[in-house]
């Protein structure tokens, strides 16, 4: 026992003389707090971008540790920060917007805050050659997905839909997949087209559009932003999706396109969110390794008004610190 003992003892002064000559984050830090990070299916552009923002806060945080989960994306996410299953979370800036209001979806108000404003997310609504779907209306009649239950994907398409006078309950088949549960049973020929809101380029699209013997078709709605923003709200914008964001894809696309934003429960300590933002910001370079969406997280980009909920004390003293004034 001596010996042990003796072990033991010299194990703590190499621990004391380690923590002066490097720094105590080298040898006594502990992960004393662990977070869940709220995605959205694998095929999309939330889960890595999610992936490295987990990696970044366990690397350069030393008492934090973080995990991506995977999730069905806004609407979900909501609520697992409003239930303490989840701490950070990436979602659409109407979602976020709805829950706080305790509208849509949500039959009570969730404290939420913005921890960044992220990226805009696109409406993609895919189909293929040899289907004879040219615009909108043609999807009378077919078989689509509308995006997976509890994700944002769902709540656009339906307004998109309805905007154009189709009845999502009469005038359409419709399948509640994911982006990779749809892209996969587009290329089956299992359905008609599909409806996905995420960052350009996303994934599944790219690997569907990448399959031997399938030319992808992107439909343009860009043509129903003024009346969604006049019905749903200020948060809808005009997009774009670029001629060759997709294999096949010869010319722009006009689209309706909603800012992403990653969110927190309001009850977050203050210290917490201040490093979550000062960490994120300082090793932005290796975020953007992640997905190319990333080049739209700025510090002008959390000025701009792209959250219409407040942001957290923690970031707000943060953006201060940089001269960003929020709204």
């Amino acid at each position: 026992m001596k010996g042990f003992k003796s072990i033991g003892f010299t194990l703590v002064i190499i621990g004391i003389i380690g923590g002066l000559v490097f720094g105590p984050s080298s040898v006594w830090a502990q992960k004393t707090v662990r977070l869940s990070i709220a995605t959205g299916g694998t095929g999309g552009s939330y889960y890595p971008m999610g992936g490295a923002m987990a990696n970044i806060i366990s690397k350069y945080i030393p008492y934090a540790e973080a995990t991506a989960e995977v999730t069905s994306a806004s609407i979900d996410n909501c609520l697992l920060v409003g239930k303490g299953k989840a701490d950070l979370a990436f979602m659409n800036a109407d979602t976020a917007w709805d829950a706080v209001q305790a509208k849509g979806k949500f039959k009570e108000k969730i404290p939420l805050r913005t921890l960044a404003v992220w990226s805009p997310s696109t409406m993609q609504i895919v189909t293929i050659e040899g289907k004879g779907i040219q615009k909108i209306s043609d999807l009378k009649g077919r078989r689509i997905a509308t995006g997976a239950p509890g994700s944002n994907t769902e709540v656009m398409a339906l307004r998109v839909i309805e905007t154009y006078g189709i009845n999502p309950l009469k005038d359409v088949s419709r399948e509640r997949l994911s982006i990779s549960e749809s892209a996969g049973a587009l290329k089956d020929r299992k359905i008609d087209a599909f409806f996905w809101v995420g960052g350009l380029p996303s994934a599944a699209v790219t690997d569907l559009a990448a399959t031997p013997g399938i030319k992808i078709k992107l439909l343009s709605h860009g043509d129903a932003v003024p009346k969604i923003r006049e019905k749903f709200g200020p948060f809808y914008v005009a997009g774009v999706i670029p001629a060759k964001t997709y294999a096949g894809q010869e010319a722009d696309v006009q689209a309706c396109a909603v800012w992403n934003v990653v969110v927190c429960n309001a009850n977050m300590k203050e210290t917490l969110a201040y490093d979550l933002i000062k960490t994120l910001f300082e090793h932005k370079p290796e975020l953007l390794a992640s997905h190319s969406d990333v080049k739209y997280f700025s510090l002008e980009s959390q000025g701009r008004g792209g959250s219409p909920i407040p942001f957290h004390p923690g970031v707000i003293r943060y953006l201060k610190e940089k001269g960003i004034k929020v709204q």
